[in-house]
């Protein structure tokens, strides 16, 4: 086979065979095929896209590309979950000690955060002493005895993926169904769960910027799951705001206890309640959904999932005592108040800005080799729906550089929209796709 003539025959329109996709891709983790050619490759598939068979024989390639995880040892029915990636998303930090307190193991291997998405592993990290790195032999020892690890990917699960994704990150390949339904399935199928939720975000905070492509890449991905031999079931939910009020990493974990006492924001605790039911009656634990959120809300009421979370932490030589006093957690040595110009209510908030905004104050990466400063970040006072007056705070701001106010202050008072008119908020959960 030659590269430059899959480039041609994707480039025309053409379907790549198995075998094709599977030379390709050998290929190119070997380092016998160069960048340039994968790239024109993958721009070809951003604009003629892929056919259903060949999206799920790319996942299969990138499975095999490495190791795959075996978590037979594990008792019970493991259930994974993934979000396509948000602004404030802390969701794994309350879902995975509710579920684990519910009697389902949580075995998670989670990543980074890149750009205006978090990470679930930096927000972790917020707890000094962490360890995300485990060996497999305790991380599924910690499943057994405890009910609940979250680690990083090993270096060698799919590292197809790992250069793929980095490829496209600079060549502006990203934004493709098949290409992101391949990137995360094949992640969540090497991983060796039974079961999998996708949370696929939708907005201006999201990869997938309009309902009708998010709705394409959950059927996607719950198409592969189920072909893959996975029951899978996707929910699309709103990003056209961040969720929850606090973005940035120390302060995202703060929320996130809050919501584990019964005391976080109204749509952080809903979110977490339906695909946290999703995912104990997939972990055979409830024969309803109605059944399934009785149980997770009990989890919050007698305090399980907070001692879960105490639990987690001190298993992976975290300081747990943070969990009690969150004011041992990083903070930043300086605020900034961004107040409203005029009255009104809140019209919109748009994610990126808030994204972009957080990463200025340090709260993200840049580039992957950037420094996150745990402690940096937003705690919003206004959302959509909320009426303000001229002088009110809609936003504090973060940073431990007094320097970065000055431009994360700017583009965060880009996204707020103040309107004459009240608005109604946006429907949390737009739809729930599934093979039932």
């Amino acid at each position: 086979m030659r590269m430059v003539d899959l480039i041609l025959k994707k480039r025309e329109g053409g379907i790549l065979s198995a075998a094709e996709i599977d030379w390709m891709i050998t290929g190119f983790v070997s380092g016998e095929i160069p960048d340039y050619q994968v790239s024109a490759l993958m721009m070809a598939i951003y604009f003629r896209g892929m056919q259903s068979e060949e999206t799920q024989n790319l996942v299969r390639a990138m499975i095999e590309s490495g190791d795959t995880i075996d978590l037979s040892e594990i008792a019970g029915i493991k259930v994974d979950k993934h979000s396509t990636g948000g602004v404030g998303d802390k969701t794994s930090i309350v879902l995975a000690p509710m579920v684990a307190a519910a009697g389902v193991p949580i075995g998670k291997l989670s990543g980074r955060g890149l750009g205006h998405t978090g990470g679930t592993l930096d927000k972790l990290e917020s707890f000094a002493g962490f360890k995300i790195e485990m060996e497999m032999t305790d991380f599924i020892r910690n499943v057994n005895t405890i009910g609940i690890a979250i680690a990083g990917q090993t270096a060698n699960l799919v590292p197809a993926d790992k250069k793929l994704y980095a490829l496209r990150d600079v060549t502006g390949t990203v934004e493709n169904v098949s290409l992101i339904a391949g990137s995360i399935m094949s992640k969540k199928l090497a991983a060796g769960c039974d079961a999998i939720v996708l949370d696929v975000k939708t907005g201006s905070g999201a990869f997938m910027k309009t309902v009708e492509d998010s709705f394409e890449l959950a059927r996607e991905m719950v198409r592969i799951g189920e072909l893959m031999g996975k029951k899978t079931v996707a929910f699309v939910t709103d990003m056209d705001q961040p969720l929850g009020y606090a973005i940035g990493n120390a302060l995202e974990i703060k929320e996130a206890i809050a919501t584990l006492k019964g005391e976080g924001p109204e749509d952080l605790h809903e979110i977490c309640l339906q695909l946290g039911a999703a995912m104990v009656m997939l972990g055979g634990k409830a024969n309803s959904i109605e059944e399934a959120r009785t149980i997770l809300e009990e989890t919050i009421r007698s305090g399980a999932a907070l001692t879960k979370l105490r639990e987690l932490v001190a298993a992976q030589g975290g300081d747990a005592s943070m969990v009690d006093d969150v004011s041992k957690l990083p903070g930043a040595q300086y605020s900034h108040e961004l107040k409203a110009k005029r009255s009104g209510w809140v019209a919109s908030l748009d994610s990126m800005c808030v994204g972009h905004a957080s990463m200025l104050l340090g709260a993200g990466r840049e580039t992957k080799d950037s420094i996150i400063d745990l402690g940096a970040g937003i705690v919003l006072r206004k959302k959509p729906g909320d009426r303000v007056e001229a002088g009110d705070v809609l936003a504090v701001l973060y940073a431990n550089v007094e320097a970065k106010f000055e431009g994360a202050a700017e583009e965060l008072a880009v996204g707020y929209v103040i309107g004459d008119v009240e608005v109604a908020p946006a429907p949390l959960v737009l739809g729930i796709v599934n093979n039932g």
